[in-house]
């Protein structure tokens, strides 16, 4: 099952729900990603990005609300994918998302 698209992302962390847009492409077969939310205005990239079967995992960095290295672990069923993204000693929060429809893509 391919995961390359645009997906629309939640995360459920303890403070609040943050929503984020996450882009996968293969580039000469790697899977690569970026991620647009929370109020960046310039993509963040998604590291180490690896699927396997329906399972993908990939870690980013952010800054916000507060500089954190995240590790998602989702699975993908479709057009949904289900998962936690976890954060060192941090609970883990539950991770979304659908893919988007061709209208909501970025351009």
């Amino acid at each position: 099952m391919s995961v390359e698209d645009t997906w629309h992302l939640a995360v459920s962390a303890p403070i609040r729900r943050m929503e984020a847009v996450g882009e996968l492409r293969r580039r000469v077969c790697v899977l690569t990603g970026t991620a647009y939310g929370a109020g960046a205005e310039v993509p963040v990239p998604l590291n180490d990005v690896v699927q396997g079967g329906d399972r993908l995992t990939w870690t980013q960095a952010v800054s916000r609300p507060m500089r954190l290295d995240l590790a998602f672990d989702v699975t993908v069923d479709g057009r949904t994918l289900r998962g936690a993204c976890g954060a060192g000693r941090l609970p883990a929060p539950k991770v979304t998302g659908e893919r988007r429809s061709t209208s909501e893509r970025r351009a």
